[in-house]
């Protein structure tokens, strides 16, 4: 039964395009009113146009978000009400943080978090009034995982996952509810960071059914509070998923050594939990068991901190000030901040009457040079901060002001990033620090009556993930830790036996741990502490539901696959760290087409086949299109190492101007990766190895023009652990219809076997040769040192998986830095033959190895007849890269005509 929005209004913020224009369209056409919002007024009219064409109703709102209230009055003024709330304006200002002003600072959190703050701070009595609202937030997998370059951008969409958390707490009761989603979606936003193949297969169009689904009227009630991951067709919720966590004896012997001796169990995540609320555990039970332990274990040698100055935010009080003394007693230099000079001065007084060494700073969290300034002074140096610093201002939602949001968010937040912004350079230039910055459970699980707070905490992980993402390399590690102890915060919250039996000290040896020489490894952590107990936390993503990207997906899809949406028991679940963790769904998903019709062309059928590859084989592939210039050619011949004195590889204008013959890959990539191979039984994209590649020339190579590229799947091994699939592609030139080339691309799949059939391939000819080398000396060798841009470059031929230019993507991989592609070696010592022994009609080789940007590729050659083998190695390694390799020398052209090669 279609869903309908018959008499509900809708307001979508940043409406004028991508996600929030795909909102927009579907919403009206199942009836709505929408109030289109976006700062850009000719497309937001556009928006409306399109909608009222259709014979749908819409407004245009030309408001700032900031300016909650005027957004939200449009929808009255136009229809009376507003019933759903699509916060999803946005902008980036991306920048390392070593580089990021605070102007790029600000600009994301007022869009962004008090943007959302604004507009639903406008509509939520509208919504309690009539027992009735639907908010859906816009997080993002940089918020829940950090990214490098976006510690604003993270900070503020992680903030929105609490933000909703709350909203759905305290909206129950008036029917309200509140979710969060963490889209990927192709926008003018994600157009500046992701390549233009992976946006063709994000359309906002698999988004937006989504959020149709989750604020129908019958809705289902458990999306309320909950975060979800989609994108490409791809659906999953992902929840907190927790350790059971080590326990302590809470007497003298809690140091940071006796946390370095139970971190392996306090990290362990066998039989965890997965709490909701900050309720969902037993601080009473057991802070009893820990007072009944025996003397906690001490690792050796004995975490300390002589001649190191730790800097600690708020501690002329409860936790930063049992940070303090904690950090003095074991040798450290300690800036005692705090805006109360006489809680400050106390402090320090206390440390050195035991001998330690302090100072005083005495300035609000905010002013975070002039803190660090206190650190150089006294002791020349700084190497921890504890972030530390807060305040309450709890009040409903519905009562809270401006002034209560943004004064919390003055002094957690801000408070934070100020501090941290000022330790960052010398943490860089030293190559050495520690972070711990303080989120709290309500900014993981939301709270009632905390909507700034649990929000502010909540950006404070998101920014701390991200920062740890950026320090890594330089020793820099960043984690969040999530206390509860009693306070003078707490005590305005917490009944007085909680805050007397729960004190600040059975805090202070986690974050001592956490910012020592003795951690080595842990960064981007966020760890729940409380009465001798610590945990980590971590994400936990269900398997989820990937629907065909050739087919319109719709609110009741979702609906219909809803209980295996929030499924996390099915064996499927995954525990993604990064935000290339999260993508791995999505981008496998791309290959995911419903069949159309049982006809392909160009057959493969083998009676061996298993029934599972035979069906598969029966799969009509799409063909691409490929458009290319000469401006493509030079880029490609140059991306393989031409340079601008082979004037027939990189000027338009020679007369033996040309295409390298190896450039016949170029055009068919995008067709054969997207043959579906998600009929292979666990497949999973990120177990695929290109193992072989055959390109035959039949004509010669257009230097300009459009290709049509054919795919079809030629034959399937089952290898028992494995699968080899090799998918041939025919490229055809779309004017004259002559075909220009053929490749066959043998793909290796880890884990993905066992599912019968044939097990040895048929022999093809030069495409499956072995190849071996003559036992003699090579008849030609050419060495050619690769650019350290190599991969940056070529990657513009095509390929532009990060693998290949991100640093913490190759990490992901395994890999010390960014690799070249493969098919840019192959293209190397495809040029190296044709100097030496002139032009070729067919080229393969088996990958067996790879190259980093800047090392020497030597290509070993022997001629056998008209054969050429040859061998691809690394010089500084002694790796061989490319093996089983060959050309059939000859021209290329089943017409005799010369090809200009």
């Amino acid at each position: 039964m279609s869903l309908s929005f018959a008499g509900q209004t809708v307001v979508v913020t940043g409406a004028g395009g991508g996600l929030g224009k795909a909102y927009s369209l579907l919403y009206a056409s199942r009836g709505a009113n929408i109030v289109v919002n976006d700062f850009n007024q000719a497309a937001a009219q556009k928006v409306v146009d399109e909608i009222k064409q259709a014979g749908g109703k819409a407004v245009v709102n030309n408001s700032s978000v900031t300016d909650g209230a005027a957004v939200i009055k449009s929808a009255i003024d136009a229809f009376g009400s507003v019933h759903i709330l699509i916060n999803n304006a946005g902008i980036l200002r991306d920048k390392g943080f070593r580089n990021m002003t605070d102007k790029e600072w600000e600009q994301i959190y007022e869009v962004h978090l008090k943007g959302a703050y604004s507009c639903t701070k406008a509509a939520w009595p509208i919504f309690r009034k009539q027992k009735y609202g639907r908010i859906v937030n816009t997080a993002s997998a940089a918020g829940l995982y950090g990214n490098f370059g976006q510690t604003n951008y993270s900070a503020a969409k992680m903030g929105l996952v609490a933000f909703t958390k709350t909203l759905a707490r305290e909206g129950a009761k008036y029917n309200i509810r509140a979710s969060v989603i963490a889209p990927v979606a192709a926008s003018a936003m994600t157009a500046t960071v992701l390549p233009p193949d992976m946006l063709a297969n994000m359309k906002p169009e698999f988004v937006a059914p989504f959020v149709l689904a989750v604020t129908h009227p019958d809705s289902p009630e458990d999306a309320n509070g909950k975060v979800f991951e989609l994108g490409s067709g791809f659906v999953a919720e992902i929840r907190w998923e927790r350790s059971k966590g080590a326990i302590f004896k809470t007497d003298a012997s809690f140091t940071p050594s006796a946390v370095q001796a139970k971190w392996k169990e306090l990290t362990d995540f066998t039989n965890p939990d997965h709490p909701e609320n900050v309720t969902d555990f037993d601080a009473q039970g057991t802070l009893e068991v820990a007072q009944k332990l025996p003397t906690n274990p001490q690792a050796s040698p004995e975490v300390r901190y002589d001649g190191k100055t730790v800097i600690i935010t708020g501690a002329g009080q409860g936790l930063g000030r049992a940070y303090a003394l904690m950090y003095s007693r074991l040798g450290a230099n300690v800036v005692v901040n705090d805006l109360n000079a006489n809680a400050a001065n106390s402090v320090v007084e206390e440390i050195l009457k035991a001998g330690g060494k302090a100072a005083p700073a005495i300035f609000s969290a905010e002013d975070g040079e002039a803190i660090v300034k206190v650190a150089l002074e006294k002791f020349g140096g700084v190497h921890v901060l504890v972030a530390n610093a807060g305040i309450l201002r709890d009040k409903s939602f519905a009562a809270m002001t401006d002034e209560d949001w943004d004064l919390v968010f003055a002094v957690h937040l801000r408070g934070t990033y100020k501090c941290v912004k000022a330790v960052w350079p010398h943490f860089l230039k030293q190559k050495y620090g520690r972070i711990v910055n303080t989120g709290s459970q309500v900014g993981i699980y939301g709270n009632f009556g905390q909507a700034n707070y649990s929000t502010a905490k909540a950006a404070i992980i998101g920014f701390s993930r991200a920062l740890a993402h950026e320090g890594r390399k330089y020793n820099i590690l960043v984690n969040a830790i999530a206390p509860s102890a009693g306070t003078a915060m707490t005590k305005t919250v917490w009944p007085q036996e909680m805050v007397d039996a729960f004190k600040p000290d059975y805090i202070a040896p986690i974050v001592g741990y956490l910012t020592s020489e003795a951690n080595t490894k842990t960064t981007a952590g966020l760890f729940e502490i409380m009465g001798g107990w610590a945990a980590q936390t971590r994400w936990q993503k269900a398997g989820g539901v990937g629907f065909p990207v050739n087919r319109t997906l719709t609110p009741e899809d979702i609906l219909s696959k809803w209980n295996v949406i929030t499924n996390f028991d099915d064996g499927r679940a995954t525990y993604p760290t990064t935000i290339q963790d999260a993508m791995e769904h999505m981008t496998a998903n791309f290959g995911n087409r419903a069949p159309e019709d049982s006809s392909a062309s160009g057959s493969t059928a083998d009676p061996e086949d298993s029934e599972l590859v035979a069906k598969a084989k029966q799969v009509k592939q799409e063909a691409t299109e490929y458009n290319f210039t000469e401006r493509d050619v030079i880029l490609y011949n140059l991306g393989v190492g031409a340079t601008e004195k082979d004037l027939s590889w990189t000027f338009e204008a020679d007369g033996n101007f040309s295409a390298i013959p190896t450039f016949g890959v170029i055009p068919q990539f995008p067709a054969m990766f997207g043959v579906s191979l998600d009929w292979l039984p666990n497949w999973n994209p990120a177990k695929l190895l290109h193992g072989e590649q055959y390109l035959s020339i039949k004509a010669p190579i257009p230097t300009s023009g459009t290709l049509v590229n054919q795919p079809r799947i030629l034959e399937v091994l089952d290898k028992g652990k494995a699968a080899s699939v090799t998918v041939a592609v025919e490229t055809k030139d779309k004017a004259t219809g002559k075909v220009i080339c053929e490749n066959t691309s043998t793909l290796f799949i880890r884990g993905c076997g066992g599912f019968g059939g044939k097990t040895t391939g048929k022999d093809r000819g030069p495409a499956t040769a072995t190849n071996n080398p003559p036992k003699r000396k090579p008849d030609a060798v050419v060495e050619e040192v690769t650019l350290e841009r190599q991969a940056a470059l070529y990657r513009l031929s095509g390929d532009p998986n990060p693998l290949h230019i991100l640093p913490e993507f190759a990490a992901v991989g395994g890999f010390d830095k960014p690799i070249l592609h493969g098919l840019c070696s192959y293209g190397i010592s495809g040029k190296h033959i044709l100097q030496t022994f002139g032009s070729y009609k067919d080229i393969k080789a088996r990958f067996t190895g790879v190259v980093y940007p800047g090392e020497t590729l030597i290509t070993e050659m022997w001629k056998e007849g008209d054969k050429v083998i040859f061998v691809t190695k690394v010089k500084e390694r002694h790796a061989v890269v490319l093996a089983s390799a060959a050309v059939t020398l000859g021209v290329p052209g089943v017409d005799g005509t010369k090809a200009k090669l």
